[in-house]
């Protein structure tokens, strides 16, 4: 058994995302548990150089986390042959250019998304990387959350039967920094800045509904800036000049529906701050991040519509929990794992930078759908 190195540039890990999810959570985490275990028996293990603005902060976090590389040049990182892959989940509107650059550099790549602001960047990157012939991959995390992954055990059970439909909720109230700071940054709500919630989320929305539902053919959203005056990290008054909400509709593959709900404007009385309720013909299902819930045909309660009393069926109450398979790791290291074993041993991997420029032609349809205040169809991208 053999060890082999993978020197990976780790661009945005300052941040809260890239800090916690993808540095602490997955890449140390892997380097905690010896690499990531090849089928011929060898491990691969992480090398990290941490890359950013702040050389007290990279200095600080390569410390607390037992790294010994960090830098400010990003130029020179990528001199580095030693250092092969190139990792980006800094901001969303620098990203197509620092990926272009990346394998300009010959490095192959893996990123946050959106893996840009706009279709047609995300489409140009999806055409270098052919050009340059490198591997490359997207974050596409929710796939690997224990809740979704117990609905995907129910979906390929056959326990719905045909599904019918898909009920979305997502969200949370962010405050909006008066008297109580935000939980997100000010970022979000500045279109300068590369904010709002139709790109942050309808990515999400795309591979979560592709991969479990069925693909998008149509949508029908509505934004909404639902707080127009905010305060940031600063104390300073600020001007929310993007959508904060968005209730969009889309027509599936094979005649499923699904409607989500997204927003930072709305207090939480459900499960978890992400739900999906799924009805089937032959039960029904909602997925939280963690748990996930069924209650099948035959046990279906039968409720009467009577305005003149209470309620008598506690609801909650008649739905069981679906237990898992294992334990479940963290969704990010998960991917990250997936994707290092692609590098190395060519294993499937089918979230790559033209799953991420799919994402993106769902927000820009669900953008157009907005402005013109109808329905807008997805034809399948061609690259």
């Amino acid at each position: 058994m053999a060890q082999q190195r993978l020197g990976i540039i780790m661009n945005g890990v300052t941040g809260r995302m890239g800090m916690n999810q993808h540095l602490i959570r997955s890449i140390c985490a892997i380097r905690a548990q010896g690499g990531v275990a090849l089928k011929n028996g060898d491990r691969v293990m992480p090398d990290p150089i941490l890359v950013g603005r702040s050389a007290d902060r990279l200095q600080k976090l390569a410390k607390a986390n037992g790294i010994t590389r960090w830098t400010t040049d990003l130029d020179q990182a990528l001199k580095d042959k030693k250092d092969t892959l190139f990792f980006d989940a800094a901001t969303t509107q620098l990203r197509a250019e620092l990926l272009n650059k990346a394998m300009k550099a010959g490095k192959d790549i893996y990123c946050e998304k959106p893996v840009s602001d706009t279709l047609k960047d995300a489409l140009d990157l999806v055409r270098v990387a052919k050009k340059a012939k490198i591997k490359h991959g997207v974050v596409q995390d929710k796939l690997f959350l224990p809740g979704l992954l117990k609905l995907k055990m129910l979906i390929d059970s056959g326990f719905f039967g045909r599904i019918l439909s898909v009920r979305g909720e997502f969200g949370y109230w962010v405050f909006e920094g008066d008297w109580q700071p935000a939980q997100r940054p000010s970022w979000n709500y500045k279109k300068a800045e590369g904010g709002g919630i139709i790109l942050d989320m309808v990515c999400h929305w795309r591979y979560v509904l592709d991969n479990l539902f069925g693909e998008v053919e149509s949508v029908t959203c509505l934004g909404a800036t639902h707080i127009p005056k905010r305060v940031d990290e600063n104390g300073k008054t600020y001007t929310n000049d993007v959508d904060d909400a968005a209730y969009a509709t889309f027509q599936l593959k094979g005649g499923v529906i699904a409607n989500i709900n997204m927003s930072w404007c709305t207090r939480v009385r459900r499960d978890d701050l992400v739900t999906f309720h799924v009805d089937g013909t032959h039960g029904s299902a909602v997925a939280g991040l963690q748990n996930c819930w069924s209650q099948a045909r035959v046990n279906t309660p039968r409720p009467v519509w009577n305005p003149d009393v209470p309620q008598p069926i506690e609801f909650y109450k008649t739905w069981q929990e679906v237990p898992g398979l294992g334990v479940y790791d963290n969704g990010f290291k998960t991917e990250w794992e997936m994707f290092i074993r692609h590098l190395y041993e060519d294993a499937p991997f089918k979230w790559t930078l033209l799953e991420g420029a799919k994402g993106l032609q769902l927000v820009e349809a669900s953008m157009k759908s907005w402005k013109e205040r109808r329905w807008i169809d997805i034809p399948a991208l061609k690259v």
